[in-house]
């Protein structure tokens, strides 16, 4: 099932692409939330209900085609990214791999969904692109197991963790080039886990203007999915729609001579074996 945000006349709502038509989940079965989050803390039994929802006769359908699609999950309550999880990632950036995954956190202000604009900040010119595969949280838990981790995640996802480099740079702490407004992208939909068998064997490509830029596949994270789950969960609760940003591989533009930095016009797609396409063009702020 592929679950979705849309912006609708009454507000954004979960939906279920179906063929060339989003289902309004709530608009169909007032019984079901509004939110992604919301039918996320409904737990399987919501989503039994969501998948049935978007089946019936009389779903309300908005068509697929210029429907405005926000990130799937635009309220989470913790967007956690993981930096320098590829070993040829690290390579390039002349740092040295760690014993643990190197954390850092994303506001919700700084995503936005499949085909909206991100947004390149007057202050710099130094806007790159990470092609990333991205988890969403499917139920509460606290010190998971790894053994157990993937009975955890709701679905997956496709991110563009945009960064602002030269701020990036300011100091030894990620954060302040990594959450600039409407930087990053998040979509175009969540993935069910149920139909993703193994997460660890998906082909990620990043290309630009259509050109590869980054290829990959997540086999090749150096601290695995479960392992995360379990390491991140130590740390504080994970609770429905919130969302993990595994890494990215080689190729962000940083690392091009002269480096690749976005610009107004550019295009960027981020694509996901099994999951979809999350395209975004450039803008400057405005």
């Amino acid at each position: 099932m592929r679950l979705a945000t849309v912006l609708t006349p009454a507000g954004p709502r979960a939906a279920v692409l179906q063929g060339g038509h989003y289902v309004d989940l709530h608009a169909t079965d007032p019984r079901l939330p509004a939110g992604v989050r919301q039918l996320l803390e409904g737990g399987p039994d919501a989503l039994r209900e969501a998948a049935a929802a978007a089946q019936r006769p009389d779903a309300v359908r908005i068509p697929a085609a210029g429907a405005k699609l926000l990130a799937p999950v635009p309220d989470p309550q913790k967007i956690i990214c993981v930096g320098l999880n590829y070993r040829d990632h690290v390579a390039e950036t002349g740092r040295t791999v760690t014993e643990k995954p190197a954390l850092f956190a994303r506001f919700a202000c700084s995503q936005v969904g499949h085909l909206r604009p991100i947004v390149k900040p007057k202050v710099s010119d130094d806007f790159d692109y990470e092609g990333e595969l991205a988890l969403v949280v499917g139920k509460e838990g606290r010190h998971i197991p790894a053994s157990r981790a993937l009975d955890y995640i709701a679905g997956y996802s496709c991110y563009n963790e945009g960064s602002i480099r030269d701020w990036q740079r300011h100091t030894g702490q990620f954060l302040s080039g990594k959450t600039f407004a409407e930087s990053g992208s998040f979509g175009p939909w969540l993935v069910t886990a149920d139909e993703i068998a193994d997460p660890s064997k998906l082909t990620l490509q990043t290309r630009l203007n259509g050109t590869v830029v980054q290829n990959t596949t997540t086999d090749l994270l150096i601290t695995a999915i479960p392992d995360l789950i379990a390491y991140i969960s130590t740390i504080c609760p994970l609770v429905p729609g919130d969302v993990i940003v595994t890494g990215t591989p080689t190729g962000a533009g940083a690392r091009f001579d002269p480096p690749r930095y976005l610009k107004p016009g550019d295009i960027v797609e981020v694509e996901a074996e099994g999951i979809g396409l999350l395209r975004n063009g450039v803008v400057d702020e405005a």
